[in-house]
């Protein structure tokens, strides 16, 4: 996703990549950006660089990127999937001194599908059963991945539900395939079926740099696409 969005900022006028961090210091010196940006090992050096942090690296780093930016105290946004509790609970630390946009998808049409999703789920009766189906290239290992627990969350907050016991998920495996997630609504009369499909990686990128360029202004909190999105409607 590094080199995703690297590539996605050249695009646009008003971004700019200030600083690459890696964390081995060998790859810093073989690795070039297209507009020259400097590539470091050095975390605090990197983070001094940014007007806004974005993080795609991995749940292990992540503990390390969140300290040196909560004090550098600048902006960040986190698309890191798999954290654990503990480093859920530092993004939630983190956030009460930094504006933080933390999201397992960041895809612009899955924070809809989100909205749309919590809307039919609190809209349609108790009889209408529920399953979540997702699809993703053979190299994931979570199942089901952590966007179908994210829509399957927006059911519950719509049922007001402790659990998720009455949804049932679905996983395949297959291919390259970047991520097909269907939520489907079922009664004994109708069927009701919310569909979204990604055809690239770049989708991820694009919506990370939209939370970018969002989060700067906010204040301190935990925010997330759904905010980036619906906040900019309301605007």
């Amino acid at each position: 996703m590094g080199l995703a969005i690297i590539n996605a900022v050249d695009h646009y006028e008003d971004l700019e990549i200030g600083s690459v961090w890696v964390r081995d210091p060998d790859t810093a010196g073989e690795l070039s950006t297209p507009s020259g940006a400097l590539i470091s090992s050095n975390l605090e050096h990197v983070v001094e660089q940014a007007d806004v942090i974005v993080d795609f690296s991995l749940p292990a780093a992540t503990a390390s990127v969140v300290r040196a930016v909560r004090q550098a105290g600048k902006p960040m946004v986190c698309g890191v999937s798999g954290l654990d509790d503990a480093q859920m609970a530092a993004l939630d630390e983190a956030a009460t001194s930094i504006p933080l946009v933390y999201d397992r998808n960041m895809s612009q049409g899955i924070a809809v599908l989100q909205d749309l999703v919590q809307r039919a789920a609190r809209s349609l009766g108790d009889e209408f059963a529920i399953e979540i189906h997702e699809t993703h290239h053979i190299h994931k290992k979570d199942a089901p991945s952590g966007t179908a627990l994210k829509l399957g969350e927006a059911v519950l907050r719509a049922k007001d539900a402790g659990n998720d016991d009455a949804i049932r998920y679905e996983s395949e495996r297959r291919g390259e395939v970047p991520g097909d997630h269907d939520v489907i609504f079922s009664s004994p009369t109708e069927r009701l079926s919310l569909r979204h499909s990604v055809t690239t990686r770049q989708v991820f990128a694009e919506g990370a740099l939209r939370a970018a360029r969002w989060v700067i202004s906010q204040p301190p909190g935990l925010y997330g696409m759904h905010d980036v999105l619906f906040d900019d409607a309301a605007d």
